[in-house]
């Protein structure tokens, strides 16, 4: 309450984080943010749903199929903070191999989530296919459907409101998710617009990086952030239960 009686809503659309003059805005972060979010969501959503139709569709005998599938789902559990670690000694001297990142920033950080968030698109995804009723498959099948047109035109849109719900929750996950994202984005409170190559900063890094050591009017405007951050996830999750809802009647 305090920072939102001293900033109001410019707290959102302003970038000064300076707490030696309590000066506070969020933007940057917000942007991080949303920004990094829907780059992992475009890397991922592609290759997680390849993932799915592979694993549930038979193109693996049965043995290979279960031990791939708990691969898969194997990525899901490990600590994010051995992501951060990973994006710091391979992917970050890899990219910088062939690209004009100089260290931390936007890129390796949207790529390791993508990297976390596949397991969940893939996992979800898998189950929404494999429940689609076996009957729809053959019905296609028997009308002179290839297989790829029956999994295209019949078993995903079949499947569609499982689909965008994996999604959608793999998208609250790369929004709030803060160790692995803290370690790789730079922590750069500005916003360096069209530029994924430049340092970058998030509401759940911001929150990790200071709320330790913060006092006074910096742990309200830490608060404020987080206030923002939960409303956006929010927003997120109740447009994601209107789409499948939407899908589940038509």
């Amino acid at each position: 309450m305090p920072a939102i009686k001293e900033f109001g809503f410019g707290f959102i659309t302003t970038s000064s984080w300076n707490p030696v003059k309590d000066q506070y805005g969020v933007w940057p972060a917000i942007y991080g943010t949303v920004i990094s979010s829907f780059i992992a969501l475009a890397i991922s959503v592609p290759i997680g749903l390849g993932v799915a139709i592979f694993l549930s569709e038979d193109y693996l005998p049965p043995a290979v199929q279960r031990i791939t599938v708990f691969l898969v789902e194997l990525l899901a559990a490990i600590p994010s903070v051995v992501y951060g670690l990973w994006g710091i000694f391979v992917l970050i001297p890899f990219l910088k191999g062939f690209t004009p990142l100089k260290g931390q920033g936007m890129l390796p950080a949207a790529l390791i989530l993508s990297v976390m968030i596949l397991p969940t698109i893939a996992a979800i995804g898998r189950d929404a296919i494999t429940n689609v009723e076996s009957g729809m498959r053959q019905a296609a099948l028997g009308l002179g459907a290839t297989r790829w047109e029956a999994i295209i035109q019949i078993i995903l849109p079949a499947a569609s409101s499982g689909i965008i719900g994996g999604i959608m929750l793999a998208l609250g996950r790369a929004l709030g998710e803060t160790m692995a994202v803290t370690m790789l984005i730079g922590n750069s409170n500005r916003v360096a617009a069209f530029d994924i190559f430049a340092p970058s900063n998030t509401v759940s890094s911001l929150l990790a990086n200071q709320f330790a050591e913060a006092s006074g009017l910096q742990v309200a405007a830490l608060m404020y952030a987080a206030l923002i951050l939960f409303f956006i996830t929010l927003v997120v999750n109740v447009l994601a239960q209107l789409f499948v809802t939407r899908l589940q009647r038509i």
